[in-house]
């Protein structure tokens, strides 16, 4: 079988990019290894130059262009962060760009993809739909297309990642690595297994946008009719054709994450190690319970970074409610004085800390009688909050919880 990628390309392109893009370091996680009892490393591609791994497989591929068509411009479709890679490359070596992005991508992104001097056009709800008119823009003006995963010389750049984790970590044992269309597993599974055939290789996809790991289980390219994830930098819905070839003979695994374990691994990141992921980017650290082996060296890809401030609050205090940081409850209480007195001695001795309190007598059926409460409090986790309901309930309060 002829090599569609070869170790070469993946070295070659990492001393065609060394002097833009940055060798991220690996950050050893204990939080990660005693949760899921392996030794893991982050490799934080949300600190590249960009917010995410895409520069590196952009400037490869731009850098390789001929004059004529470097002259000619540039296109691509992206959800957000290829776009931003193809921006900086292009602005970098001074090409006019365009990018097509879905209309539903996050101002961040949008922004910070003109920030850096390329034409913005806004287009369908999905990457695919982008796409179909990033495609029909390059046959209108002939710019050069810069496909975001299905080019050889795109996947030669994101394996560059392989190759910094192996030098860093010589025995490493497992690389984690988000799946959209394929492009970055591509590159460093070719790029592991070449230098280490006893490296495995895992994919993670989530399970509202799966078609890659339908694909890998069924043999054969699978497209998903429908996309439902906050993942949106992994909202695809047709794998790549190259990229599906290389995974079916490099990759070990892929398994899904639900959009309840993204937001608590952005929360975990972000709490222990101050570090901002988004959704996508943090696919590979909600996988890590999924592993079906202990006491390894274990390597997760945080793909990106470039998260609005308002998603990521969002996903903060999701990620708050299911590790039990936070517990919203509400009770009846008697219309009588010194009963807010005595819900407040009772939390004050279970050391919840109150956030927000909210005394209602027309949230109450009978409110000539009884009054509704709603009280938000901050926890310790999940043992706590049934320390708090027990002692509420034996001093006669009915808990319900709210979330």
């Amino acid at each position: 079988m002829k090599e569609i990628l070869k170790l070469e390309d993946v070295v070659e392109a990492r001393s065609r990019i060394k002097d833009i893009c940055v060798n991220t370091k690996l950050i050893y996680s204990s939080e990660y290894s005693r949760e899921c009892d392996n030794e893991v490393y982050i490799k934080p591609e949300n600190l590249q130059i960009t917010g995410a791994f895409k520069l590196r497989g952009a400037l490869n591929k731009i850098c390789k262009l001929s004059d004529e068509k470097k002259k000619k411009g540039l296109i691509a479709s992206s959800a957000g962060n290829h776009a931003q890679g193809v921006a900086y490359a292009a602005s970098k070596l001074g090409i006019e760009a365009t990018i097509v992005m879905p209309e539903t991508t996050p101002l961040i992104k949008v922004q910070a993809t003109r920030n850096y001097g390329a034409n913005v056009v806004l287009k369908g709800n999905v990457y695919d739909e982008a796409y179909e008119e990033a495609k029909r823009l390059e046959k209108e003006n002939g710019y050069t297309f810069v496909h975001p995963f299905d080019d050889v010389d795109v996947m030669a750049g994101q394996g560059t990642i392989a190759l910094e984790i192996i030098e860093e970590l010589k025995n490493v044992d497992a690389i984690l690595v988000p799946i959209g269309g394929g492009g970055l597993i591509s590159g460093i599974a070719v790029a592991a297994k070449s230098v280490n055939p006893n490296i495995k290789v895992i994919g993670v996809q989530a399970e509202g946008a799966n078609p890659m790991q339908c694909s890998f289980e069924n043999g054969k390219l699978v497209c998903a009719e429908n996309i439902d994830t906050i993942a949106d930098g992994a909202a695809v819905k047709n794998p790549g054709k190259i990229t599906f070839e290389i995974i079916k003979r490099y990759v070990d695994d892929i398994v899904t994450v639900s959009d309840q374990e993204l937001m608590e691994a952005v929360y975990i990141l972000m709490e222990k190690h101050k570090l901002v992921a988004e959704a996508t980017g943090a696919m590979s650290l909600a996988a890590l319970s999924r592993l079906k082996f202990k006491g390894k060296k274990v390597v997760s890809v945080i793909s990106g970074g470039n998260i609005d401030v308002v998603t990521m609050a969002a996903l903060l205090n999701h990620g708050l409610v299911s590790r039990g940081r936070i517990f919203c409850f509400s009770v009846k209480l008697q219309d009588t004085p010194g009963q807010l007195f005595q819900i407040s001695k009772i939390l004050s001795d279970q050391k919840a800390n109150v956030i927000k309190l909210d005394h209602n007598q027309f949230k109450a059926i009978d409110r000539l009688k009884h009054v509704a409460l709603e009280v938000t409090v901050e926890t310790n986790g999940h043992e706590h909050i049934e320390e708090i309901t027990k002692a509420l309930n034996e001093h006669g309060y009915n808990v319900e919880k709210v979330y």
